[in-house]
């Protein structure tokens, strides 16, 4: 996603390259946080029929947005609600929120069918709950830099989410509050955690980590739901006692958090061929929705073969080779008017 929206050295790796104020990393791992994110949708329609596609799925679904979360925080760290700020806020949330609300709910009344579905800003549509919560995560940001103990407290507040079904869906404030403690998190971090995540030691780990993630995710599959790392509904909603909320908000966040840690650590800090389309991740966040909406209404699932494992295979490349292109600089010229407009009619010019 835009580094505006949202560096490190390892003592034991190479110092991260940077780029005209751009940190090579970050953008590397926001590319391949959005592959992840394009994949999972792809494979959504796939894990009815396949146990080994939706234990991949919910591995995914535990890191790759809190991995998104925890940099966007980090990147937050400087924001003071001064005009300039909160003019970014608007043109870089609020507007592509409208815009991309709107037409996600004009494409679906063809795609779901379902002709009189309302536009309602309230209730936010597939993805857009993320520009929605972070516009709230920000504004709150003053307070949780001033707090003495900001993540403990956030994560209180997830908790205590998961109690109350009565929050409803305005605004998906659900989903807003329970992915909170990974936004704070991202406050927290200074340069050298990311350091120490870079180090050798930490990489060698990493892949028998998520090797260790997948076999638990098999046998979990039929024994438990992977909504609880979806954060989008309270405990009653997903048929579990009360009690359950609070203790399966820590240990999604100890989960999500280990793998994300691993996922980082994997990351290059030197620039590679896709580092320029880390600028461009918040571009392939937002369209790439489109075709996964309309792939099942076009029957792009429909051949037999596309429920076997080289369907999953061909489905997950094709979504990453999508997303990929959608994150290019020519697409981003193209939509720069509605994803990150500078609307600079729209402001006071700032007087001396």
């Amino acid at each position: 996603m835009s580094q505006r929206l949202l560096t490190a050295a390892p003592q034991e790796s190479p110092a991260p390259e940077r780029t005209q104020g751009r940190d090579a990393f970050f953008d590397n791992a926001k590319y391949l946080a959005i592959v992840l994110v394009a994949a999972g949708h792809a494979w959504e329609p796939l894990r009815d029929g396949s146990r080994t596609v939706s234990a991949l799925y919910m591995v995914v679904y535990a890191f790759h947005m809190p991995a998104f979360i925890v940099v966007s925080g980090y990147f937050s760290r400087n924001f003071d609600g001064s005009p300039e700020r909160l003019k970014r806020l608007l043109t870089g949330l609020v507007v592509p929120y409208v815009v991309f609300e709107t037409a996600y709910t004009l494409f679906t009344r063809w795609t779901d069918q379902e002709p009189d579905r309302p536009v309602s800003l309230l209730d936010p549509l597939y993805l857009t709950w993320f520009l929605v919560a972070l516009f709230m995560w920000r504004l709150t940001t003053p307070f949780w830099k001033r707090v003495r103990h900001p993540l403990p407290i956030a994560l209180a507040v997830a908790m205590l989410a998961t109690l109350a079904p009565s929050i409803g869906n305005d605004l998906d404030l659900q989903r807003a509050l329970q992915f909170l403690p990974y936004f704070v998190l991202g406050l927290c971090l200074q340069p050298e955690h990311f350091r120490m995540l870079r180090r050798r030691a930490v990489r060698v780990w990493a892949v028998p980590v998520f090797v260790c993630a997948l076999v638990i995710a098999y046998w979990a599959v039929p024994r438990m739901s992977g909504a609880w790392f979806y954060h989008r509904d309270s405990a009653a909603e997903l048929g579990a006692p009360a009690w359950s909320g609070p203790l399966m908000t820590l240990v999604a966040f100890g989960c999500s958090l280990l793998l994300v840690a691993c996922f980082l650590s994997l990351v290059p800090g030197r620039r590679m061929w896709f580092t320029v389309l880390g600028a461009g991740t918040l571009y392939g966040y937002l369209l790439h929705g489109f075709l996964a909406q309309g792939a099942k209404f076009w029957g792009w699932y429909d051949p037999a073969w596309i429920q076997g494992p080289l369907g999953a295979l061909v489905v997950g490349v094709v979504a990453a080779a999508i997303v990929t292109v959608l994150c290019t600089p020519p697409v981003r010229r193209v939509f720069r008017c509605v994803v990150e407009p500078e609307m600079r009619w729209g402001f006071r010019r700032e007087t001396v």
